[in-house]
């Protein structure tokens, strides 16, 4: 009897210690598959979320000026912020003045620009034409030497002009003959008034818009801006096609007020502010036979 007892009690044990070996291994079985199962849904998403941040972003279009990777500041702007803001000297043009011009270069640039004079705006004018071409014509050649060394990057070169500003008087007679009315390169023009020793890019390039601010015309010995401004109206009426801005600087003077007038023309005057007008050449080469002046 003691020994069917002692061999059920046995059978149990056994039976038991069975059962919870099963279990110890299904548990040890299923952690074994959790650890080495993919994270979660959650899990993922954060990872993704991690590594999509990671990655550099694509730099999107300029059209969206808040992105900082398009608003750098162009060097030629830099140069001009830092250059007016460490100095009292400022530009001869009174700012509603300035805002003519600048609202055409808003348009235009980067483009070609050209200007008669080399001054304290020098400086400005490069950093609106940000990406284009200016050049700067100058009848100072020792202040060109003192403006580059203290803005290297300007591109100015030196002029001679034959002419002086008691001679306006004579000068306007000759720009009424038939010579001076001839559309053509200032270069093999008949007419004294034109200007044929300025540098050859002068000649080559096309301008957009072209400023007469020079050479100096304040008194009678001075050059006067007469033949700078009939080469002015000159260049723009030879484009292949387009049309040239031209602004005069100093029209409250008698030689800037009648010379733009005649040469650049009253049917052509688009605006004046100030000081400052602002005429607009057509190219008379894309339409042979147009007058001189409208």
């Amino acid at each position: 009897m003691r020994s069917k007892l002692q061999c059920g009690i046995n059978l149990k044990v056994i039976l038991l210690c069975c059962f919870f070996i099963f279990l110890l291994t299904i548990f040890i079985t299923r952690s074994t598959f959790s650890s080495s199962s993919p994270p979660s849904s959650s899990t993922n998403s954060s990872q993704t979320h991690l590594i999509s941040t990671s990655k550099p972003q694509q730099q999107q279009p300029c059209d969206q000026p808040f992105i900082p990777t398009c608003t750098k500041t162009p060097p030629s702007l830099a140069h001009a912020i830092i250059h007016y803001a460490t100095t009292n000297v400022t530009p001869q043009q009174t700012m509603k003045e300035v805002s003519v011009s600048a609202a055409v270069l808003s348009q235009k640039s980067p483009c070609n620009f050209l200007v008669f004079g080399l001054g304290f705006d020098s400086l400005m004018w490069t950093a609106l034409n940000h990406g284009g071409r200016t050049i700067f014509l100058e009848e100072d050649n020792s202040w060109i030497d003192q403006i580059k060394q203290k803005l290297p990057g300007l591109e100015a070169y030196h002029v001679k002009y034959d002419t002086k500003v008691h001679q306006a008087d004579k000068l306007m007679e000759m720009g009424r003959k038939e010579e001076c009315r001839a559309v053509g390169d200032p270069r093999f023009s008949k007419c004294e008034l034109a200007l044929k020793n300025l540098p050859s890019d002068v000649y080559d390039i096309e301008w957009d818009l072209i400023m007469v601010d020079a050479p100096t015309g304040y008194f009678d010995g001075a050059p006067g801006r007469m033949s700078a401004i009939y080469t002015a109206g000159l260049l723009g009426r030879n484009r292949e096609e387009g049309e040239a801005h031209v602004f005069v600087h100093d029209v409250d003077r008698v030689v800037e007020d009648s010379f733009s007038k005649a040469f650049l023309c009253e049917g052509y005057l688009t605006e004046q502010e100030g000081r400052i007008r602002h005429f607009t050449i057509p190219s008379h080469r894309a339409r042979l036979g147009r007058p001189f002046c409208p």
